[in-house]
């Protein structure tokens, strides 16, 4: 079989490589893990075997992710959230309205975020040999500490590429050949042509704060974990404790050591196959009834607004407002933010993305200082609940009272959105801990760093 045709869509500004593969009765997104993706030199080794595999039972959808193979090159490595446009932009492109995602590796917590936000898109999901997040927690001991992790990269980095590195790589990626020196030659050409080094210290970088731990338990969809017993990337507890915090997951585990997904590939393939054709033939891939999805809900308030009104009068309090109103709405419109209520002199909207929630809350700031205004804004992540095109539910009340902590002029959010928006280049002041009215835990909120978010 010859290697399928590789096109090219936009994403924004950026052009992505993708190919299909296949002709089966329902479609496949493979996202890649690492930058292990180039679509060119992907037909002459291990990968065209799964790929071929895969192929065989369903409409295999490939691509490079931006940065890498044969896809656009960019400043850094984009946050989740961009790489999640990528997917969309991709399935459009290729004529899927929904798809099961097959996440792998570092393309793990991604797949996960898209299936908790864009569950009417997402069939199913499968994961191979991922993890929640990159660095040590309280409820996550599996991982280096933050700091082991950047002395790591900063020394894999200075042997990138070089025999010193790659033997360290086969240890982990293929430890069943890592003695076979045509596999060693062929792997380190791989990664290669996948990227460029700046882009691989982007990479390692920016995973460092990805953290998807709150958004499992907002996984709806059918999803299967896969994980071998000896992986030493992402150790086999990590497998384990995906499955525990998504509702209704399976598990299995696999026997070896190996990382990559495409060594000794073929038990990878058959469960991938048996879960989703079971899908399929109990004609649930179809079977829509999104009434829970991730959302990212913003709240606004007007700073002294009863002051003001007695200051300007009715009259002109009026004027003012609505010239306020003109452009929160400019903004949302800009960032595809969805306004849900106008009470008062607040908004409350919702985007399926917090970086751009962010960036829309910085621009309103921006906006609405110019007409002598000072807004306090707040924003948490979380699942809501749907309900004739309105959102509800405890996000929104967290929400709520993340907004009421702020003071004039600021932008706080919640710790789960600042897990999230991790490579976005936006940074934050140091935490807090409050005790939010209504919520019985405490919660972690960050003042947004104004000044990091491009206007």
């Amino acid at each position: 079989m010859n290697p399928p045709d590789i096109q090219y869509t936009k994403s924004g500004d950026v052009n992505i490589a993708y190919a299909v593969l296949g002709d089966g009765p329902f479609d496949v997104v493979f996202v890649s893990g690492w930058v292990l993706s180039n679509l060119e030199g992907t037909w002459d080794h291990a990968p065209d075997d799964f790929f071929r595999r895969l192929s065989s039972f369903c409409r295999l959808i490939l691509f490079d992710k931006r940065g890498t193979g044969l896809s656009d090159r960019v400043s850094g490595f984009p946050d989740l959230e961009t790489r999640m446009d990528d997917v969309r932009a991709v399935m459009d492109a290729a004529g899927s309205r929904r798809a099961a995602l097959l996440g792998v590796s570092e393309g793990g917590p991604m797949s996960m975020l898209f299936a908790a936000t864009y569950p009417s898109r997402t069939a199913a999901a499968v994961l191979y040999g991922t993890g929640a997040t990159f660095t040590r927690a309280d409820d996550y001991p599996w991982k280096s500490t933050r700091a082991e992790r950047t002395e790591a990269i900063a020394r894999n980095v200075r042997l990138l590429f070089g025999r010193e590195w790659l033997d360290d790589a086969a240890q982990v990626f293929f430890p069943s050949f890592a003695r076979d020196e045509a596999y060693n030659r062929w792997f380190a050409g791989w990664t290669r042509v996948s990227a460029s080094p700046g882009a691989v210290e982007a990479l390692w970088r920016m995973n460092t704060d990805i953290d998807v731990r709150h958004v499992l338990p907002n996984i709806r969809v059918p999803t299967l974990v896969l994980h071998r017993v000896g992986d030493q990337d992402f150790k086999l507890e990590e497998g384990r404790y995906l499955a525990a915090k998504i509702p209704g997951a399976e598990f299995v585990e696999l026997p070896g050591d190996d990382h990559g997904w495409w060594v000794n590939s073929g038990e990878i393939a058959d469960h991938t196959e048996r879960f989703l054709r079971g899908i399929w033939d109990r004609g649930e891939w179809e079977q829509v009834e999104v009434d829970r999805v991730l959302a990212t809900v913003l709240f606004t308030d007007i700073v002294e607004s009863t002051e003001m009104l007695q200051t300007l009068g009715d009259r002109g309090w009026r004027d003012l407002l609505q010239q306020h109103h003109v452009a929160v709405r400019r903004q949302l419109a800009r960032f595809a933010g969805t306004e849900l209520d106008t009470a008062g002199d607040g908004f409350f909207a919702r985007f399926d993305g917090p970086a751009r929630a962010i960036r829309c809350a910085c621009a309103i700031t921006r906006s609405v200082e110019q007409l002598g205004l000072r807004v306090r804004v707040g924003l948490h992540t979380g699942e809501c609940e749907l309900v004739d095109g309105k959102v509800g539910g405890i996000a929104v009340h967290v929400g709520a009272r993340v907004a009421h902590e702020a003071g004039p002029g600021e932008i706080l959010v919640s710790s789960t959105v600042r897990d999230l928006v991790a490579g976005s280049g936006i940074r934050f002041g140091e935490r807090r801990a409050v005790h939010l009215k209504g919520i019985p835990e405490e919660r972690l909120i960050y003042a947004v760093d104004q000044g990091s978010v491009a206007a």
